[in-house]
């Protein structure tokens, strides 16, 4: 119980009900009479309300069009894993011996569900507002400048270009390994730049490990050349 005093007051929130909170935490490889799988289905309608909200608050100039390709960008397994990571999430996850051998505390998908299922819990004990204030400070910390292009930023393009710039050449991306069977595969890959190895980074598709090894090597590079 201490480590989830631990997530609570990462959370801000104190749970009345333990049993509630530790359900949003299990893994249906735990095999248990409950998991977390009903709670993960409510967390993510209402946090698809919750950031929708959230953002047609704060752009009130920007239409329909915008506002959904803000949301989509947010409300999706890469931006609730980040937020689960921002609360070290993974540390609590109850899971199989077998799922955690696997990485399972790592991986992208479980860090996502159960977040969606810790705020499914949450609204379940204490309604919509209590989620509300927890999602939209974590977005604020995580994302310090909540706009289209820092949202849609292809860290790529930005790399190709500072690359060409200061020394004409392109980045090449290496796939170093896979790991995982082949439907939740998860693939390593490394940024190369004139040989040398910038930085690796994995992600659940080939593109997505790419744009975050481009990520750090972009950060890496524009600190050397400053």
């Amino acid at each position: 119980m201490n480590t989830l005093q631990t997530l609570q007051q990462r959370l801000g929130y104190q749970f009345q009900n333990m049993q509630l909170l530790i359900e949003a935490l299990t893994h249906k490889s735990h095999k248990q009479p409950y998991n977390n799988e009903r709670l993960e289905f409510l967390g993510d309608a209402v946090l698809d309300l919750v950031v929708g909200e959230y953002l047609y608050k704060r752009f009130p100039k920007f239409d329909e069009g915008d506002l959904s390709k803000m949301r989509a960008s947010l409300v999706n397994e890469d931006g609730f894993t980040l937020l689960a990571n921002h609360l070290h999430l993974g540390e609590h996850i109850f899971l199989s011996n077998a799922e955690e051998n696997n990485r399972g505390r790592t991986k992208s998908s479980l860090l996502a569900n159960a977040f969606e299922a810790v705020m499914g819990a949450i609204y379940l004990e204490s309604g919509l507002e209590s989620v509300r204030n927890i999602t939209v400070e974590l977005l604020e910390l995580i994302h310090q400048d909540i706009s289209l292009d820092s949202l849609f930023k292809d860290y790529k393009t930005s790399l190709q270009e500072l690359t060409q710039a200061h020394y004409g050449i392109t980045p090449d991306y290496q796939l170093i390994a896979s790991h995982g069977p082949d439907h939740q595969k998860e693939f390593e890959i490394a940024a190369i730049i004139d040989g040398k190895r910038y930085a690796s980074a994995m992600g659940k598709s080939k593109k997505h490990a790419q744009q975050e090894a481009a990520k750090i090597a972009l950060d890496i590079l524009s600190k050397e050349l400053r």
